[in-house]
């Protein structure tokens, strides 16, 4: 079951404020660009990877490294605390919206990241286009697709979670 602040993806479920959104298609393949897509609904790392981290540990196991991009988020941790584990926290400024997540020594999932402001129907259609088998596309093509433009830390709607 995924922590109360993170929802697996499904187009039925509406989305709840300060509610990030998970959606994850491993298949023994792993044919595709993406592994899965995360739609984190603030800037606020701490509150927002916990769930992820505690989410991801229940269907892959331990969590030892998340990739991120540091023009993303507010602050910028060198670790996180989730659950009594430690997980480590490499930063970027590639600006390519994407996250890795590692399992042990060299397993990597490479996962979409939806901009926390996107509205839901652009999100969810993202996040469905990052998984589909195949799909050999870069990020910044799938959110173009969906119709999402990058916001950076300055550029965030008045009125958008943040």
């Amino acid at each position: 079951m995924l922590p109360a602040h993170l929802l697996a993806d499904t187009s039925s479920e509406p989305v709840l404020p300060g509610t990030a959104v998970l959606r994850m298609e491993t298949t023994p393949k792993r044919t595709g660009t993406f592994d899965g897509a995360w739609w984190p609904r603030s800037r606020d790392i701490g509150s927002q990877l916990s769930g992820l981290v505690i989410a991801l540990t229940a269907r892959l196991g331990s969590i030892a490294r998340v990739g991120l991009d540091t023009s993303d988020w507010d602050e910028t941790p060198g670790h996180l605390v989730v659950a009594g584990h430690t997980v480590r926290i490499d930063w970027s400024a590639v600006g390519d919206n994407t996250m890795i997540v590692t399992r042990g020594d060299k397993d990597h999932f490479l996962f979409l990241v939806i901009p926390p402001q996107t509205a839901p129907s652009p999100a969810r259609a993202a996040m469905a286009m990052a998984v589909r088998d195949y799909n050999a596309v870069s990020a910044e093509h799938v959110l173009a697709a969906a119709g999402i433009t990058r916001s950076r830390r300055g550029d965030i709607p008045p009125g958008s979670p943040h």
